[in-house]
């Protein structure tokens, strides 16, 4: 029987998970299973399991693209636990044992975990099939470990205690800089979203690592590297989201500054190329500096067209994903068709066209509802 926290964490995060990351789900299910013949598909995913499970290499592949998966978990869990009308959770969980509240955390990252689980599992039964006991027990191992860690994670993260008086590291030795405009909000992430920012770093590596370990063979194709990007970029879209919560929580008052439009527009420019410096070093690292200048451009384009987005939505996460899914289907194939630097165009075209006519537009913060 579940204890009444882990219904409510079932409530809040759970149904919340699938429902922002509905369409990411669905793509992922159409990769996996519309794209392979109806009668081909029990001998295609059964193949498919033992090669991973008997090759080493292979099931190190399949491990990063689950933690993968499990991070963003993490990064969906962690975002909605800070968020204003979550605050009560830092009180009442924590009156529970240290015990009970990991079993309901363990609860929850089951149920966010399902789709990894139930393929995971059910690979591990063809795997006792056939007698790869070593590579099945691995498998298990595994998926019980990711889980545990993130309980753990969870449980840790929500007893930290709240304290607005203490300053931190960062705001001590930088008290003294001059601090323009653009780079608040850059202070801000290491001040309070330091373990956002790990988090979003962790995944971006894990999807340059996995996409061209999974495109190997045409690595050097202009294609790869966007769709990494695009990848990249929806990982961003938590700290973008909380971009614009800080700029309408404390910088409200900026709209009455003498900046233009324009101005602003760059402003934001200079906040996201921040964020993306670990990418852009890695960018001029494996590719020539004129294709480098170009990717990292391109990089900023879909993260400033999701920022722009939220001037006309509003600050509703759950909406707000449904477009970034929907966006990235569609640019997905975009770029498979080698339209990238055009793309290119497009995105920064449309990102300045929505942000100047919603940015003087006011929109009230949206919380989402809760079934």
């Amino acid at each position: 029987m579940q204890s009444p926290l882990a219904k409510i964490l079932l409530k809040i995060f759970a149904n919340g998970f699938y429902r922002a990351h509905a369409g990411m789900l669905l793509f992922a299910a159409f990769v996996m299973f519309g794209m392979v013949e109806p009668s081909q598909l029990l001998g295609y995913h059964s193949t498919l399991m033992l090669a991973f499970i008997g090759n080493p290499l292979m099931m190190l592949v399949v491990f990063a693209v689950w933690l993968l998966y499990t991070f963003k978990c993490w990064h969906f869990v962690a975002g909605q636990v800070f968020a204003l009308h979550q605050q009560f959770l830092f009180y009442s969980s924590s009156a529970y044992q240290k015990q009970k509240q990991f079993v309901a955390w363990f609860i929850l990252q089951t149920a966010v975990a399902m789709p990894v689980l139930a393929y995971g599992l059910i690979a591990v039964g063809v795997g006792l099939k056939h007698g790869f006991y070593l590579g099945a027990l691995a498998v298990l191992i595994y998926l019980v470990f990711i889980i545990a860690i993130s309980a753990w994670f969870y449980m840790r993260l929500i007893n930290q205690l709240i304290d607005g008086s203490s300053q931190s590291i960062v705001l001590k030795l930088t008290k003294s800089w001059k601090k323009p405009y653009f780079s608040l909000y850059i202070y801000h992430v290491f001040d309070k979203l330091k373990l956002k920012y790990v988090i979003t770093k962790g995944i971006s590596y894990l999807i340059i690592t996995g996409v061209f370990l999974m495109f190997a063979d045409v690595s050097h194709d202009l294609r790869v590297a966007g769709i990494a990007l695009l990848a990249i970029a929806v990982a961003h879209s938590v700290l973008i989201f909380d971009e614009r919560q800080f700029e309408e929580t404390f910088l409200i008052f900026s709209r009455t500054l003498p900046y233009s439009r324009l101005q602003l527009f760059f402003s934001f420019l200079g906040v996201y190329f921040a964020l993306l410096l670990p990418e852009a070093i890695w960018l001029f690292v494996r590719f020539l500096p004129l294709m480098a200048v170009g990717l990292l451009v391109f990089a900023l384009s879909l993260i400033l067209l999701f920022h722009s987005l939220l001037y006309r939505f509003g600050l509703n996460m759950e909406r707000y994903m449904t477009w970034i899914l929907g966006l990235f289907i569609v640019l997905f194939w975009v770029v498979m068709f080698r339209l990238i630097w055009g793309l290119l165009c497009v995105n920064l075209l449309a990102a300045y066209l929505v942000f100047y006519t919603q940015y003087y537009k006011n929109l009230p913060y949206v919380p989402p509802t809760e079934d």
